[in-house]
């Protein structure tokens, strides 16, 4: 069997069904391998909680641990493929069949008839093991919903080794979540479900209104209380600048002549008492603030407890259950097919006859994070949003969808009850040709949209896509407008940031304006040409003019 670089590839051994079920037809339980430390780690429940991210840190931490010194042994387990199909039930004695009949036909159209079907069954499977994942499952079955390995000989001994090392537990308390998470953290409550366009329907018509209600009331506790710990951070500053002030203030050199006379204040004095004065009364519109927003935030809260009362007595729950697991699977699959395309590759299953990616383009979370951190360094404004006049760096929730995918996108670009504090969802495929590419179009996709959300009813004449927009009308151009826009962030990613010219240079000027290189990109561009050069000047006249 050859692989898509030509390269000979041994086809995987065919599991024989009775040495794996025995005569029964129905999986025998196992017992799970002993790697306690990895069932720690995935039992870990995510500290952060909740939709609200205005507690978010300036920037992503460093990544010190890629990997695990001393690997998990759970891709080793010669009953890992009998503990991933077992108490599975008809689903996954169909999946055991049809793949004895992909690995082992000759005829390249029954092969592909076979491979069909298997990928139709497979997912029929995995919707019912995803219902689990909020419980206790065996290591096998979470890492089958993690990295997609359904059987580990169908991957290279290095590659095993390679997968076992990779660090399980999420140490860096960032969103970034692998499927099985993802699931759990639905399940668990502690994410609400993603959006679609058919609204999961509760039980009665008076819980249906109640969680609509419940639903904005969080929105609204959350964004107030995002509100109350920027109106915090305000105050904390303004403090530091007064506390500066005084220090400057209480300095004193001795007059000439009179060493134990203290000199006059300083013109550097005098300006810090004017600024105190300043400083003062921003204090107490601080102040005034505050009180106004922790009233909003105590107000909120309690319509919420009282909301959540109400939709016990109506014999529903606040809280998502395996039904919101079950819609949210559904989601992914969608999330998994559009990551994919028409013409990718939708075989579900990790295996080397597919599996073609560097370690570097691997998407496991810490390459991931690193891969994010590269495009804020760039494009420091990619995960702001402007709230009440406040610059707030919220990071979007990251899915990694274990698929063969060369596309991410932006499934949400915030809580439609929480616009201002709310994180967004985007979804990055685990096993592209370049990890960075795919996750530049999430992030091209993200912006687009957030702007486009914000722009409203004016969104193609105000702002990014409103100038993008008027471009794309002035050009003539065929299409949808929102795939030329992520081809040219791409361009602006990797191309534009080094110099190169390769955008329209009404799209630079507009990207330049909109969508800001951090300024020691800007200090190396003005350098390296009159084009870049101009644009610099452009801000500067703009932050004169207070314009910009």
């Amino acid at each position: 069997m050859a692989n898509e670089t030509g390269t000979q590839v041994s086809p995987p051994s065919v599991p024989d069904f009775d040495n794996i079920f025995g005569r029964n037809d129905s999986p025998a339980e196992t017992p799970v391998p002993e790697a306690e430390s990895v069932a720690e780690a995935l039992e870990v429940e995510d500290e952060e909680g909740g939709e609200e991210a205005s507690a978010e840190s300036a920037e992503f931490p460093k990544i010190t641990k890629r990997f695990e010194e001393v690997p998990h042994q759970v891709f080793n387990d010669p009953n890992y493929y009998k503990t991933v199909l077992s108490n599975e039930g008809n689903g996954a004695t169909r999946v055991h069949g049809i793949l004895q009949k992909y690995l082992n036909a000759k005829d390249p159209k029954d092969r592909s008839v076979f491979r069909q079907q298997f990928i139709t069954a497979f997912w029929d499977f995995l919707n019912n093991l995803a219902k689990k994942a909020a419980g206790q499952i065996p290591l096998p079955k979470r890492f089958l919903l993690r990295f997609a390995i359904l059987h580990p000989t169908f991957l290279e001994s290095g590659t095993r080794d390679f997968f076992s090392k990779i660090v399980v537990e999420n140490e860096l308390a960032q969103p970034v979540y692998y499927l099985d998470e993802w699931l759990k953290a639905i399940g668990n409550g502690a994410v609400r479900p993603s959006a679609t366009d058919e609204a999961r329907v509760p039980r009665t018509a008076g819980s249906i209104r109640i969680q609509q209600l419940l639903d904005k009331a969080r929105g609204k506790m959350e964004g107030t209380r995002g509100l109350v710990k920027a109106k915090d951070g305000e105050r904390i500053g303004l403090e530091k600048g007064l506390q500066q002030r005084f220090d400057i203030i209480l300095e004193h050199s001795s007059v000439d002549g009179l060493p134990s006379i203290s000199a006059p204040y300083s013109d550097g004095q005098k300006k810090a008492i004017n600024e105190i004065q300043d400083l003062l009364k921003g204090l107490l519109k601080v102040d005034r603030e505050q009180v106004n927003s922790l009233r909003d935030y105590y107000q909120s809260a309690e319509d919420v407890e009282t909301l959540q009362q109400k939709m016990a007595e109506e014999g529903g729950t606040a809280q998502v259950d395996t039904g919101a697991v079950e819609a949210e699977f559904d989601t992914i699959r969608q999330m998994v097919k559009m990551t994919i395309g028409r013409q990718g590759n939708h075989f579900p299953v990790l295996s080397s006859e597919y599996f073609h990616s560097a370690p570097n383009d691997i998407g496991f979370r810490e390459n991931v994070i690193s891969v994010l951190a590269r495009i804020e360094s760039i494009d420091p404004e990619c995960f702001v949003r402007v709230y009440k006049n406040r610059n707030n760096r919220i990071v979007p929730y990251v899915i990694l969808i274990p698929s063969y995918g060369d596309m991410g996108l932006c499934w949400e670009p915030f809580d439609r009850h929480n616009r201002a504090t709310s994180r967004g969802r985007i979804a990055i495929p685990m096993y592209s040709k370049s990890l960075y590419t795919a996750i530049l179009i999430a992030v091209a996709d993200l912006r687009w949209q957030v702007a486009k959300e914000k722009a409203n009813f004016y969104w193609m004449e105000e702002g990014l896509t409103g100038n993008y927009y008027q471009w794309f009308q002035k050009m003539k151009l065929k299409g949808n407008i929102k795939d030329y826009f992520v081809q040219d962030y791409i361009i602006w990613m990797t191309k534009e940031c080094e110099g190169i010219q390769k955008l329209d240079k009404e799209i630079r000027g507009i990207f330049w304006r909109f969508i800001p290189f951090s300024q020691p990109v800007k200090e190396k561009l003005k350098t390296r040409n009159f084009v870049y050069q101009e644009l610099y000047q452009r801000d500067l006249n703009r932050a004169m003019s207070d314009g910009y």
